[in-house]
């Protein structure tokens, strides 16, 4: 059970909120860019075969989830929006389903919080009692 995976030169993990940009090919030879935003709620598999599903909240408060392959050749690149990893306790965050939006932005809360008293500990520890 991965939290975190990286693509190209992005890393991200369970509980980030993340901007995917794929590549599509039109039937008149041109081609444009469909972009999907919302938090990642799983990785599964192994290197060749490893997906992640992405969950976002559409209109009318309906849940639309898509699973993306890592090695899908129309996926251009992938944009961290917020992070939210530090924040998550599980590996799957499917129980988020059944909750709002507002509870599901604790996530990111929570994760703002660690990452705040992560750096207060850094610099207790890097100070130097003489």
């Amino acid at each position: 059970m991965a939290l975190k995976i990286k693509y190209k030169e992005v890393e991200f993990g369970v509980g980030d909120k993340i901007r995917v940009v794929q590549k599509i090919a039109e039937a008149d030879g041109k081609s444009r860019e469909s972009i999907f935003e919302g938090m990642v709620i799983g990785i599964k598999g192994r290197s060749p075969g490893k997906t992640f599903t992405v969950r976002r909240i559409a209109e009318g408060g309906i849940g639309v989830e898509r699973i993306f392959p890592l090695e899908l050749p129309s996926l251009e690149r992938i944009v961290v929006v917020k992070q939210g990893t530090s924040g998550v306790k599980r590996a799957k965050l499917y129980y988020t389903r059944k909750k709002s939006p507002t509870e599901v932005e604790m996530i990111f809360k929570k994760a703002a919080i660690r990452m705040k008293s992560g750096e207060k500990k850094e610099n207790k520890s890097s100070r130097k009692t003489g």
